[in-house]
């Protein structure tokens, strides 16, 4: 989908039908008919124009004949089965003297708001606009973050009642959406830079607070990013070590259940024995003298394999250690 939008009377964008210099062309999920045709009428490469297409394309600056194209990656909201879903998705900016172009797979919220005017623009000063879409972009970020945490405390709120495999993946997927975005934040940061330098923002006062702004919301961005992902990571560390505690509580309940059964199997298996045991109907006590020869055997070598065990086990290990220490500190 193409639209044009010119400047009208008192700044305001109006769209057009057709193509005109001095324009602002938005481009949405467009055909290769339309980048043709839109290539033809700015003059502006296809390779340029089709560059924002590939979701896996990374922010970059590029200038080309007349030509400059930034590439600047933006927070997208999902909508999932399992609910919202953070990503980013590359936007390309591209202007000459005839026209600016923006590229993109997906509507964008910031040129949105620039199409119903709450942002104002020149579309004859290409410089503005890419900041003015950086200002809003890096706003959307903050956004973007804020979401995140509020269902990162949605999430941990019902951990605490129920600890489910679907809240421990929706906390991985939050932690993954916050790796997307500082890598994301950082190379924007390179793109600013790479405009301001190459445009020559601070030779206009307008401009060079305007660019200022963006550094200071990109900044402010990364640094919330920052801060989340570490908090997400040792909130994931806290979890991984209640499920490690909670399997150990469940081994040991298993462990005293198999020994309860281990008693009434191990009696059975006594009288369950092929020789005479005591309180058999005619058999006296003495003629049960095999029977606890073989109780006796079995209790000694019980208690073999609990020494053995006892001596080999790490905690008796370090129970020696800290004997040692304790009467070396008495000698001390």
């Amino acid at each position: 989908m193409v639209k044009y939008f010119v400047n009208g009377e008192g700044g305001k964008l109006r769209q057009t039908t057709a193509y005109a210099n001095g324009c602002w062309v938005d481009m949405v999920n467009p055909t290769d008919d339309e980048c043709e045709e839109v290539s033809l009428f700015t003059g502006v490469g296809e390779d340029m124009i089709k560059a924002a297409l590939d979701e896996e394309e990374s922010a970059r600056a590029e200038f080309d004949d007349g030509c400059s194209m930034f590439i600047i990656d933006c927070p997208v909201i999902e909508e999932g089965a399992s609910g919202d879903s953070y990503t980013t998705l590359p936007l390309g900016i591209i202007y000459n003297k005839s026209a600016i172009i923006t590229v993109c797979l997906k509507g964008n919220t910031v040129l949105k708001d620039i199409i119903t005017g709450r942002e104002r623009v020149n579309c004859l000063d290409p410089v503005q606009f890419t900041l003015i879409f950086m200002l809003g972009n890096a706003k959307r970020f903050l956004y973007c973050l804020k979401q995140i945490d509020r269902k990162n405390h949605r999430i941990q709120a019902e951990m605490e009642r129920t600890m489910r495999n679907a809240e421990i993946i929706q906390l991985l997927d939050l932690q993954n959406a916050l790796v997307y975005f500082s890598t994301s934040l950082s190379a924007n940061d390179r793109v600013h830079v790479k405009l301001s330098r190459a445009e020559a923002v601070a030779n206009r006062e307008e401009l060079s607070d305007l660019s200022e702004d963006v550094s200071i919301e990109t900044r402010q961005a990364t640094e919330t990013c920052n801060i989340y992902k570490n908090i997400l990571s040792v909130t994931m560390d806290a979890y991984g070590s209640v499920i490690s505690n909670n399997s150990n509580n469940t081994m040991r309940k298993l462990t005293i259940i198999t020994i309860l059964l281990a008693v009434p199997t191990m009696i059975a298996g006594f009288w369950g024995m092929n020789m005479p045991v005591p309180f058999q109907s005619g058999v006296m006590f003495w003629q049960t003298g095999w029977f606890w020869l073989v109780i006796a055997c079995t209790a000694v070598l019980t208690v073999l394999i609990a020494v053995l065990i006892l001596k080999g086990s790490p905690f008796r290990r370090s129970g020696g250690i800290g004997r040692r220490r304790k009467k070396k500190d008495k000698r001390d």
